[in-house]
């Protein structure tokens, strides 16, 4: 039995044609016994890596190509013989989709300048004519080719083959071009058939039942047995695939990379321009000279630098963070990076190594043969200066955004896949609403049902079918977060470069597990929120008090800035706001640097799934003592009292108690992130306990520790990321407990970030004793900015033109920009050349409330506001005549505040509402703090956020909101199950439980929930939804 390559194959990586993952089509050509398989996506090798890996696995040979269609109709497959024909296809696809609009391609004849011998090329017959095809395809390929070229033969059982079987065996004959067996396989099994036609009704904005003859004839286009292709292939045509296979030598994991070289200076190596910068670096860091344990760190982590080859990845992050701190941009080193001196000592990162405990092998591993791993957050405002400075020095050709995934999720994946069923608009609207971001697959039947769909009905079940096999499909490729690969020659010969969504982005076609994959640099350009927000504050203190303020002014360990910490008076500062965090500040109370380290770390699904929160915290409150079972045990786990907290002491546990050396340390590490998926921590566990109990630990202590580690594998975080989000942490909250008004116009400045809205920012700057100032069109700039009020040296917040919902930028700036002490209104309107649209939002936003009056008459005169005047005129006040109209009410003010701005600055609304409250016997938030444990009661708010971590088992954390603050409730899951569409749906949330009580901490335990949102009338709320 003759032997099988597969050279024509489509994966679901062609968006919305093919019906199978890439690793699905490799693992089913081994099972059926090919000799290899080529996946030929359509202008791509998105998938390809994926590819690659299954084939490692299963022990088939990969071809790597891809399919193209020219604007004159010639459909042809590529395949790459060698690396150059591999660099070949990648420049080609990047030529064809950078002519094009994201998702698209454009290539044509007069495209194709030079001949190319690396690759061959497959025809795929189309409706061309014998004389077509015999007078301009072929020829054009056998020129461009140069006779690699092949007829491809396909047997998909249609009416037409028969026929045109007669026309490629005459074609063949008379141009000596063979003809070779292809299966055109759009997915791996038969059984995909009807998912394929569903995804190629949704490319084509169709229904299934309305596309006809778009959809392919049949299923046949899967990979189908050896046996059937025999029968329907003659011999040397199979033969011919075997005979091409054997020319395709080139595999992906011989791709060699080259760092960038131009930040070298002449005459001078890599080595020493990194030495010279590090020496540069210690004096800045160490004026009065290094300790000798950053020097003898310095010179370790040089040796393992040097010995892996590694400077230029080094030099080419300090180029970029150097161009930043060169333009004030502020910026922070994180990750595992942080855990190097030699970062530390070239102002990449903040952690100084002569106070933290580092561990070198958690960043860079000589026995892990992949690049070091350096994300460093830009302020969010600014990153596009370093986007653009990257793209400017390397190169559109040589630097690109690694791609982002974008997969079908179950919603997305209903509404479209309800879509090509033929259901509704109104039927597709009402099941994707019932979706909620937390649902898994195994929930769907329930969320259909409650839909009012029976689950029975046939569409209903093929709807539920097609989705569970669409859910986890790719559906386009979108650009990763700020993941640059930079190389030292250009990009396109080793991965394809497509548009962006974004103006002036270009992306790779692999995502950033390729790269990891692959061992490709990748130097993550992050955006943080906080960062922004903290220049800005910064910038606001300076021109306050009119002398320039910077991050060094700010005192360290400053008692009463740990005073508030541990009051979880931390709405707005970094890390430390969410829901968990506040819960665990008064528990924990911090008191220095080193425990906001530990806060940040701690409340993480590693610590909270390996056991470690409590025994720590108890360890702190003293209610157990602190033990160590020896020495070593106790210089790894002192600072943490007894307790690993952080991947760096399970690392070090491993070496100093079971006998690893830091390499197998860090593969343990490795494993530990990745065994849920994959498992894989069987032989670590044999090691690790053998190693404890052959040192002489206890069974018992080396099982809860290998317990500890499997919890890791939920996400724990490395102590130098912890310590350099701590830096932050303590920054911000210096920020609000001494310049908290500087601090909330920061944040209202750099929205939207973190877990609050500006109208919880607002509500906690007034309680902090902070004046908001409303939107005034004379008075406000385009940002919220700090204000002098009369009898206070204290600044108030007067709210900017960027509060308002639906007013352009140029509008705000024209504005201010025609503002003068002489002009009215009127004149400032016209003159700013603003439309019906801006005054009309001004008007709601109240913004014109000192200047012409309430809302009522505001309206009144932008009615009656002639915005084009004869030229005489245009220049001379306004001549309205005054009118009496009545007083806009507190409700309506209120609910217009809302839909507006998203807040009010005048009553809150559950003030009104507290009357008919009362009557049933609800409470406020402020009364809820003052029950006992245990105690029944009831409250209602709005719902300010819904949180359901991964580590939560099914609860729902809510956070409710009255005119007298915020209360935290906990809904188990059976209520959250029982109650759902409440849970989801309702804006004003009434919650009838009991208290439950740890100190200052107190959490209202769901019993019932009522939706009262019929209340708030027209008023609009929005909560933040968290997972």
């Amino acid at each position: 039995m003759p032997s099988y390559a597969e050279l024509h194959c489509i994966s679901n990586f062609s968006f919305l044609k093919g019906a199978s993952h890439p690793e699905e089509m490799v693992e089913r050509a081994k099972t059926l016994g090919y000799r290899a398989i080529a996946i030929t996506d359509e202008c791509s090798v998105a998938g390809i890596v994926r590819a690659h890996v299954a084939a490692q696995a299963a022990g088939i040979q990969l071809i790597i190509g891809s399919e193209f269609q020219l604007e004159e109709g010639t459909r042809f497959i590529l395949i790459a013989k060698n690396r150059s024909g591999y660099g070949y296809i990648c420049n080609l696809i990047s030529t064809a989709r950078r002519r094009a609009p994201k998702g698209d391609y454009y290539l044509s004849y007069k495209h194709f300048v030079e001949t190319e011998n690396n690759c061959i090329a497959i025809w795929l017959p189309g409706n061309e004519s014998l004389e077509e095809a015999r007078t301009k395809v072929v020829p054009w390929l056998k020129h461009y080719f140069e006779n690699q070229v092949w007829i491809g033969f396909n047997q998909l059982l249609l009416n037409h083959e028969q026929k045109q079987t007669h026309m490629l065996e005459q074609l063949s004959q008379s141009t000596m071009i063979p003809l070779v067996a292809i299966g055109s396989a759009h997915m791996h099994i038969r059984t995909r058939r009807m998912l394929r036609d569903t995804i190629h009704a949704i490319r084509m904005k169709k229904t299934i039942k309305n596309s006809g003859f778009n959809l392919p004839p049949n299923g046949e286009n899967y990979l189908r047995n050896i046996d059937t292709i025999k029968n329907l292939y003659p011999l040397p045509l199979i033969t011919e695939t075997l005979t091409i296979a054997k020319q395709c030598t080139f595999k992906l994991n011989t791709l060699k990379y080259e760092y960038p070289k131009e930040i070298i200076p002449s005459g001078i190596t890599a080595t020493q321009h990194l030495r010279t910068l590090i020496h540069k670096g210690l004096a800045w860091r160490f004026p009065k000279g290094p300790p000798q344990k950053v020097q003898l760190l310095i010179e370790r982590e040089l040796s393992i630098i040097h010995e892996l080859n590694y400077e230029l990845y080094f030099l080419t992050v300090f180029d970029i963070t150097d161009y930043a701190r060169s333009q004030g941009i502020l910026f922070q080193g994180r990750g595992s990076a942080a855990n190097s001196a030699v970062c530390y000592v070239l102002g990449i990162t903040e952690v100084d190594p002569n106070r933290s405990a580092m561990l070198f092998e958690r960043f860079i591993s000589k026995e892990r043969n992949e690049p070091p791993d350096i994300d460093v957050d830009f302020e969010n405002d600014r990153r596009e200066e370093i986007i653009q400075y990257i793209y400017n020095k390397y190169g559109r050709d040589r630097a690109a955004l690694a791609a982002a995934v974008v997969t079908y999720r179950p919603k997305s994946a209903f509404r479209d896949v309800g879509k090509a069923l033929g259901l509704n608009l109104e039927q597709v609207n009402r099941i994707s609403k019932n979706f909620s971001w937390w649902d898994q697959q195994s929930s769907r039947t329930d969320r259909l049902k409650e839909a009012g769909f029976n689950p029975d009905n046939k569409i209903i079940q093929q709807l539920i079918h097609i989705t569970q096999e669409l859910s986890g499909f790719p559906r386009h490729l979108s650009q990763h977060v700020g993941g640059f690969v930079i190389s030292q020659s250009p990009l396109t010969q080793l991965v394809p470069i497509e548009n962006a969504n974004m103006k002036d982005r270009t992306v790779i076609q692999w995502d950033k597990d390729d790269l990891a994959v692959l061992g490709l640099l990748k130097i993550d350009i992050l955006a943080l929120g906080m960062l922004s927000a903290i220049r800005r504050s910064l910038n606001l203190i300076g021109h306050w008090h009119h002398k320039p303020f910077t991050i060094s002014d700010i005192p360290s360990e400053d008692p009463a800035v740990y005073e508030m910490i541990s009051k979880a008076d931390t709405i707005g500062v970094f890390q430390i706001e969410s829901r968990a965090q506040m819960s665990m500040l008064p528990r924990m109370k911090p008191k220095c640097f080193y425990d906001l380290v530990i806060e940040v770390a701690i409340v993480r699904p590693g610590p909270i799934q390996g056991g470690m929160v409590h025994p720590y915290l108890e360890r702190r409150q003293g209610k157990k003592p602190i033990t160590y079972p020896s020495t070593a045990v106790k210089q790894v786990l002192e600072r943490t009292l007894g307790v690993p907290i952080f991947q760096e002491q399970v690392m070090q546990l491993a070496i100093v108690a079971a006998g690893f050396t830091p390499e197998e340390a860090d593969q343990l590490r490795r494993s530990m992130a990745a065994w849920k998926r994959q498992g894989g921590l069987g032989h670590f566990e044999k090691k690790l306990i053998n190693g404890m109990r052959l040192r002489g630990y206890s069974e018992v202590f080396a099982k809860k520790i290998f317990q500890q580690i499997l919890g890791f594998g939920e996400y724990g975080f490395p102590e130098s990321h912890s310590a350099s989000f701590a830096l932050l942490v303590y920054i911000s909250s210096w920020l609000k407990r001494h310049e908290p008004a500087a601090f909330t116009c920061a944040l209202l400045n750099s929205q939207p970030m973190g877990f609050y809205a500006p109208s919880q920012l607002i509500q906690d700057a007034q309680r902090h004793n902070v004046m908001i100032l409303p939107v005034d069109i004379l008075l406000s700039h385009h940002e919220c900015h700090l204000a002098h009020i009369p009898n206070t040296s204290k600044p108030a917040i007067r709210l900017g033109f960027n509060m308002i919902k639906g007013l352009s930028t140029k509008a705000a700036h024209n504005i201010i920009a025609h503002r003068a002490e002489h002009l009215t209104v009127d004149q400032i309107v016209r003159l700013a050349k603003l439309n019906k649209k801006d005054i009309h939002v001004l008007t709601k936003s109240d913004a014109l409330l000192s200047s012409i009056g309430d809302r009522h008459q505001a309206n009144w005169w932008a009615n009656g506001l002639d915005l084009n005047p004869p030229e005489l005129f245009r220049n001379l006040p306004d001549t309205q005549e005054s009118i009496n109209l009545s007083k806009t009410t507190l409700g309506e003010n209120i609910v217009a505040d809302y839909q507006s701005l998203g807040f009010s600055l005048r009553e809150h609304p559950l003030s009104l509402l507290r009357t008919e409250l009362n009557k049933r016997k609800i409470l406020t938030a402020q009364r809820i703090k003052t029950l006992r444990n245990r105690k029944s009661a009831r409250i209602a708010g709005i719902v300010t956020s819904r949180q359901r971590p991964s580590t939560s088992s099914g609860v729902v954390f809510v956070t409710l909101e009255d005119e007298t603050g915020y209360t935290n409730v906990v809904i188990w899951h059976r209520i959250a199950s029982e109650q759902r569409q409440v849970l989801l749906n309702a804006k004003l949330l009434g919650v009838t439980g009991h208290i439950e009580r740890d100190g200052q901490v107190i959490h209202l335990i769901a019993k019932k929930l009522v939706d009262y949102s019929p209340l708030l009338g027209k008023l609009v709320t929005t909560s933040r939804n968290f997972h």
